[in-house]
């Protein structure tokens, strides 16, 4: 260590700056630096707390504009079927005229109906004469049949559909399955 002019060994802070006006020079620099980071500090935080503020509002908006995109997501498909009623409306105001008019009416308002359900991606489910598919299909019934092969749909009771890929609702159909085998085969051959 250093040694002052009076004998006394310098401290640390001394030895560096030099005396005891480097100690107060030092100081000064310090306390300086720690308003600056303060200042900084008290602007970060303000700066966070509009951050935080805009994140909240975003989050808000968010919700909002969820909830009213599912309060309304079915508008499209709504008006879409509005004319469909109106020709429901008519098919019964003319049926109670004439018997042969009420079948050719149905039929359009059916196939109107049909249209609109396709032109927002709902289509229907395969079922007659394809394979049991548990994702798409629900079996209610079961018959033997040796004309249908094992599994197969023989019967659809109700159609299903589906909204794009997702399964809005499963057919219901009746599944063919192989007949037992005749006792008179299975014994074999008879010895007589």
């Amino acid at each position: 260590m250093a040694n002052r002019d009076d004998g006394i060994p310098e401290t640390g802070a001394e030895a560096v700056t030099g005396g005891p006006e480097g100690v107060e020079e030092r100081i000064r620099a310090l306390e300086a630096a720690l308003e600056a980071a303060r200042e900084d500090a008290k602007q970060s935080q303000d700066r966070w707390m509009r951050e935080r503020a805009d994140l909240e509002n975003l989050k808000r908006r968010t919700t909002r504009e969820k909830a009213d995109l599912a309060k309304f997501a079915c508008e499209g498909v709504l008006r879409d079927l509005l004319p469909v009623v109106d020709n429901l409306e008519r098919a019964v105001a003319h049926a109670e005229g004439a018997d042969g008019a009420l079948l050719s009416g149905v039929k359009l308002v059916l196939k109107a109906l049909q249209d609109a359900l396709e032109r927002h991606g709902v289509k229907r489910v395969l079922a007659r004469g394809a394979l049991f598919d548990p994702a798409e299909h629900e079996a209610v019934a079961q018959i033997e049949s040796a004309v249908h092969e094992p599994n197969a749909v023989v019967d659809e009771h109700q159609a299903g559909y589906r909204l794009h890929d997702r399964l809005l609702r499963p057919a219901m159909v009746t599944v063919a399955k192989a007949p037992p085998p005749d006792d008179d085969l299975a014994k074999g051959p008879s010895r007589t």
